[in-house]
């Protein structure tokens, strides 16, 4: 049976924060405020430093949940939001993209933790007609009669948006 059809067994203690369980293959979400709570399972009373995100839905259309930072990725947070040391100087709004570790130390064990990439990824690339997937986007657009999931991946300018529309018209 494929993996991704399997329920994870972290899944069934049903955690309010994003988890290994949680992240099927890279993913990449876009970071809104970084800020210190109570432990939301209400196992402990510790704080913990979490991270949120502007998406609601993660590609495998569960929601996004908040993650918690531990020092490595609250690091590469820190680098990402401007480097400096004093957390109230920190600024957000880009992506960041989050892994699965699977040989994560946590005392004596080894288990699956979540990363984050240090690099940041790569900007989506403009849609222009002399682009080598402009054809594929006519295509999509033709059958789908919209350019949603063209501008998931892509950035179309209302000028190309109008030719790209157009060329789908136009194409029997």
């Amino acid at each position: 049976m494929d993996n991704s059809k399997k329920t994870h067994y972290k899944k069934e203690f049903n955690s309010p924060y994003l988890s290994a369980a949680d992240i099927i293959e890279p993913t990449v979400l876009t970071v809104t405020v970084a800020k210190y709570e109570k432990d939301q399972t209400k196992r402990t009373k510790d704080e913990f430093k979490v991270l949120y995100f502007e998406e609601k839905k993660l590609p495998s259309g569960e929601n996004v949940k908040p993650m918690i930072l531990n020092v490595g990725n609250n690091e590469i947070i820190r680098k990402f939001s401007g480097g400096s040391k004093y957390v109230e100087d920190w600024t957000f709004g880009y992506q960041v993209t989050i892994f699965v570790d699977p040989n994560v130390r946590f005392g004596r064990d080894v288990v699956e933790g979540l990363r984050l990439m240090t690099e940041k990824p790569k900007g989506k690339t403009e849609l222009t007609p002399d682009h080598g997937k402009w054809v594929g986007a006519v295509e999509s657009y033709r059958k789908n009669k919209s350019t949603d999931l063209i501008e998931k991946y892509m950035i179309l300018s209302p000028e190309n948006k109008n030719k790209l529309i157009e060329e789908a018209a136009n194409v029997s």
